[in-house]
This record gives structure tokens, C-alpha cells and sequence, in this order.
């Protein structure tokens, strides 16, 4: 994916304590050698959402922390996320992305289905 699982906190965490495989050189995998993929995935990428999240966990917005996430307004979060995930993202970041994989063998293998 381009970046390497034990870099990250929680997987490196989790894989010393025996919680899971981490490291991906203990794994055996089966199929297409996929050792030169690279989607070249970002572990530390801000989006809009987890901006916020951050703004109420750790920020500003701590002190309304139960207001925002343990009251009747609660579900704001699913509108929120729905209009941006399905109005807003799909629509200007993930059509363009899924016509550029539709173009190549995993769009060909799609396709067979």
C-alpha cells in the first residue's frame, strides 16, 4: 500500500503484544505477486472528518464533547458524514478514481463479473 504497518502506532502496538501480523514480511500470501504495488496510500492524511473529530476529542470543542456525541443531536454525525461521503467525495474525488481503475486489469477482472 506504500507505506510500511509497523510505522503506525497501533498496528506496531498490536503486533508486539500478538494481537495480530503487523508485519508484513511474516504473512504468506497466495496469488499475484503484489510485492511492487504501490497505491501509494498516505497514513497521515487529515479529511475533513477526522479534522473535526480531532476538534472535538482533543480541541476547541472538548468541552461540548457530550453535547456533540452523547445527546438527541447525535445523529448530525451520520448526515454529516453521509453528505459528505456520498454528495460531496463520490462525486468530486471517487468517480474520477474509479474510471482511472476501471481502465486497467482490476477494471478487466470487474468486468468478468
Amino acid at each position: 500500500m506504500g507505506f510500511d504497518p509497523l510505522s503506525i502506532g497501533f498496528i506496531r502496538n498490536g503486533h508486539e503484544r500478538g494481537l495480530g501480523v503487523g508485519d508484513t514480511r511474516a504473512i504468506e500470501y497466495v496469488g499475484d505477486d503484489i510485492s511492487n504495488v504501490n497505491w501509494h496510500f498516505q497514513g497521515k492524511q487529515d479529511t475533513f472528518a477526522s479534522r473535526g473529530q480531532k476538534l472535538i476529542y482533543h480541541g476547541p470543542l472538548k468541552p461540548l464533547e457530550n453535547l456533540l456525541l452523547r445527546s438527541p443531536i447525535v445523529p448530525w454525525s451520520y448526515a454529516a458524514s453521509n453528505i459528505y461521503h456520498n454528495w460531496y467525495w463520490y462525486r468530486v474525488h471517487g468517480l474520477k478514481r474509479i474510471q482511472q481503475v476501471k481502465q486497467g486489469p482490476w477494471g478487466a477482472l470487474f468486468n468478468q463479473y
